[in-house]
């Protein structure tokens, strides 16, 4: 069974070349070249000629050939054709009768509607169609049955139509609104349910609005997802940013403390994955790490500190390792070590940084 409205589209054609082989549009020693051409449509879009239930639910009550006439004089419609300003009437105009017919034929497709009976109500509101091209009213409720049977593509096509005569129908409008959300295009949808709101007048109907403000917020959705991700600071590989409410950059902060980072040929280097597996070698380096991860905030004042981050961003540039002993000086650094260390003595703890950081230097060889 035909899925798209291409491949029914495609069921069609195939229809139509088989028909004017035997109601005499073709001649019958055209019999194979239309055989073949039968087939490669076919087989081009996955569709079945032979299936006649397929085939019928492609064209309905019409064939293509029908369809097509009815395209015709919809194409040369005018939205004044029934009422020239000569008040002549238009040789393309339906007459009184098949007006009557037409608005029975609208009738039965809006029951068909209500019983969800889409495929049905496309039928008649095609047949209403054919006997008055050209009404919005029916090309918008067409719209309407192709939109319920998932078929966005002919709802977009019948519900542009239908605007394009009768701009000041707004429930047209609103069905175009909805085939291009469904189609993915949230911008010309909000674009739709816009114009339908300005016909409306008074602000627009609740449901114009909501279709409009539900359009708005994807463009702006879809707006985001491409603009490109900015943050302030270095981010750690985890995602979170250094010093700025999420994970420091425990890279470089490994960096700090005797970790030479490991280049992708086995040796060290700034800016490869620390040699973490050596840090926590060292019971001092382990004990402090556990102290950090359980103290969020004591984490967050080490990279804060300004001696401690100029050092990581000397390091990650390529400025090699500092002066543990001259940054260990530091009053404020060495109080922040003796917390990591559990309360031990500043001078272990930098007696500790210094070796972590021969190790750093020797990776980095």
């Amino acid at each position: 069974m035909a899925s798209t409205s291409k491949q029914r589209l495609a069921l069609a054609i195939c229809d139509f070349l088989s028909t004017s082989l035997t109601d005499g549009t073709l001649p019958s020693d055209e019999k194979d070249s239309i055989e073949i051409a039968i087939n490669c449509i076919s087989e081009a879009f996955h569709v079945d000629p032979s299936d006649k239930s397929a085939v019928s639910a492609a064209v309905g009550t019409q064939n293509l050939s029908q369809i097509y006439s009815v395209y015709e004089k919809l194409k040369n419609a005018s939205p004044s054709a029934s009422t020239s300003s000569a008040g002549a009437s238009s040789s393309a105009a339906p007459t009184e009768d098949q007006k009557k017919q037409a608005e029975a034929l609208k009738s039965k497709g809006n029951a068909a509607m209500a019983s969800k009976d889409y495929q049905g109500a496309i039928d008649f509101y095609t047949q209403a169609l054919a006997l008055n091209p050209g009404n919005a009213i029916f090309l918008s409720n067409r719209a309407a049955a192709y939109s319920a049977a998932r078929d966005h593509e002919s709802a977009k096509a019948d519900a542009e139509a239908a605007v394009a005569i009768e701009p000041t129908y707004t429930k047209a409008w609103s069905r175009l609104g909805l085939a291009r959300f469904a189609l993915g295009d949230a911008k010309g949808s909000m674009e739709a349910y816009k114009k339908g709101i300005e016909y409306e007048g008074n602000g627009g109907s609740d449901a114009m609005k909501k279709g409009f403000e539900t359009a708005k917020r994807r463009v702006e959705e879809l707006a985001a997802e491409e603009a490109p991700a900015t943050t302030g600071t270095r981010s750690a590989p985890g995602g979170g940013a250094g010093g700025g409410g999420g994970l420091p950059d425990l890279s470089s902060l490994a960096g700090m403390f005797g970790g030479g980072g490991r280049g992708a040929g086995g040796g060290g280097g700034g800016g490869g994955l620390p040699d973490l597996s050596s840090i926590m070698s060292n019971p001092m380096f382990a004990s402090m790490a556990q102290n950090l991860m359980s103290n969020p905030d004591m984490m967050a004042n080490l990279m804060n500190n300004p001696r401690l981050r100029e050092m990581a961003n000397s390091f990650s540039s390529g400025g090699g390792l500092p002066d543990m002993g001259s940054l260990m000086s530091d009053p404020s650094i060495a109080e922040m070590a003796r917390n990591m260390m559990g309360g031990g003595g500043g001078g272990g703890a930098g007696a500790g940084a210094g070796a972590g950081a021969g190790r750093g230097g020797n990776n980095g060889a």
